[in-house]
């Protein structure tokens, strides 16, 4: 099974991926219109959902926002977990090793963008998934810049 299509089965399309890094966009050289930075993210996101380590980072957070869920994660009540407690930072250390693994500490600037505004898609997500999202977002968002639209 592909990372996209499993993203897909939580109603999260590669569309609104694009449209949720895009709500944070800032015009930059070599990306200076929506237009230029949606086909620069398109290109960017089957790149990085091909990749099997961002896959990976990701389908760990669906294992454990699945155990969270339930009350099944050590320390982490089902209460604790529903309400995002501020205690709990594994979710945000997993979605800044996303962005930081797509595109080094640059990314990590993205990631607290996108992680404190939770726009678009992010908004809708549980703990661990928003922030695994928010970190692949991120790391797509912080590639579009560095690489100033060549791809």
């Amino acid at each position: 099974m592909s990372c996209l299509h499993r993203l897909e089965e939580l109603g999260i399309t590669k569309e609104k991926l694009i449209s949720t890094c895009l709500e944070l966009f800032v015009p930059h050289p070599g990306v200076e219109t929506r237009e230029k930075a949606t086909e620069v993210l398109d290109k960017v996101f089957d790149e990085l959902l091909e990749d099997a380590n961002v896959c990976a980072l990701l389908e760990a957070a669906l294992a454990l926002e699945t155990r969270a869920s339930k009350g099944e994660l050590a320390g982490i009540s089902k209460d604790a977990h529903s309400e995002d407690a501020v205690f709990i930072v594994a979710d945000e250390i997993i979605g800044m090793a996303i962005a930081e693994y797509i595109a080094g500490t640059r990314a990590r600037f993205e990631f607290v963008r996108y992680d404190v505004k939770k726009p678009g898609v992010l908004s809708s997500l549980p703990a661990f998934v928003d922030d695994a999202v928010a970190g692949l977002i991120a790391g797509a968002s912080a590639l579009m810049y560095s690489l100033r639209g060549r791809i």
